[in-house]
């Protein structure tokens, strides 16, 4: 196993055909760091405009159209004590005779993330939520390839390329299949979360910059239409689309795929699994494409194999 260590020095707001950061194998690990959305580094400095930056593209050595990139997060760390948030609710996600009770004005607020304690501090003053702590879980906000049909899309949204799915399950451990669209796969990663809720309702986690390690794996002729990702307890799929129920139908028809293949269920099987025993996750529901998430358990699907 070859682990190359990269500082970023340039980063990018589109998944795209970029000239490549870093060329890497299959099997090679990664070291590197992410500034937060609004381009600030581990030092606290913006070194970029806002925005979602991404770190990459890595080019992964063999990757082609129709492989599948299989991208295991082993450390996911926020690299700074201040995070930030915003304090205003998504006009879409509430009643429309309830938005004149929003604050859409409200300031972002600081956070205190204390790594040796596991917890984010709500810093200053709001009003209720005095010595508010709250259990750390770092998640990526932004992971993904480069589209089909050389198209550059925005760090903003997502797609069958990955992108911003702000899913709090792209955490450490968690192993994520992205689909190839391009030569080298072209992979980008961004957009770090101290924490965040599901759907990212206010638009924000709690951004930060992170310290990142990964590893790949390439998948040699096996396609898949959208993200898939496993971790030590379940499998899940996800679909990125608005509204809400077309990124579902593409999280469902996914997992459907995956069973299919990897448990020989026919079209019937599938459908009982999925049907009793599937959860689902909001992913994000803020940016123009919302993510949703069909997840099973791996001791559901233990019992299939067995």
């Amino acid at each position: 196993m070859r682990v190359q260590r990269f500082q970023p020095t340039s980063y990018h707001r589109t998944f795209g055909t970029h000239e490549a950061a870093l060329r890497i194998a299959d099997g090679d690990v990664v070291e590197t760091t992410t500034v937060d959305a609004a381009g600030r580094d581990a030092a606290d400095e913006a070194v970029t405009d806002p925005g979602n930056p991404l770190t990459g593209p890595f080019w992964v050595e063999g990757a082609e159209p129709g492989d599948t990139l299989a991208v295991r997060l082993e450390v996911l760390r926020p690299n700074r004590r201040r995070g930030f948030s915003s304090a205003s609710l998504a006009a879409n996600v509430v009643d429309p005779e309830y938005l004149g009770e929003l604050a859409p004005a409200a300031p972002p607020v600081d956070w205190d993330v204390d790594l040796a304690s596991g917890v984010a501090r709500l810093a200053g003053s709001v009003r209720g939520l005095a010595g508010l702590a709250l259990p750390l879980a770092p998640m990526l906000g932004c992971i993904g390839v480069a589209p089909a049909r050389a198209q550059a899309i925005s760090s903003a949204t997502s797609g069958p390329h990955g992108g911003n799915m702000d899913y709090r399950g792209v955490r450490a451990g968690t192993t994520l299949f992205l689909p190839v669209f391009t030569e080298g796969a072209l992979l980008f990663v961004g957009d770090g979360h101290a924490l965040q809720g599901a759907g990212e309702l206010a638009g924000t986690g709690v951004e930060i910059s992170f310290d990142v390690r990964f590893g790949v794996r390439l998948v040699k002729r096996r396609s898949i239409a959208w993200p898939r990702g496993e971790s030590d307890d379940a499998l899940f799929t996800l679909g990125n689309a608005r509204p809400l129920d077309q990124a579902t139908q593409h999280a469902t028809t996914e997992m459907v795929r995956w069973l299919r293949e990897a448990y020989d269920l026919d079209a019937a099987g599938a459908a009982i699994v999925i049907g009793q025993c599937a959860e689902f996750d909001l992913g994000n529901m803020y940016d123009p494409a919302f993510t949703m998430v069909c997840r099973l358990e791996r001791a559901l699907l233990a019992a299939l194999a067995g």
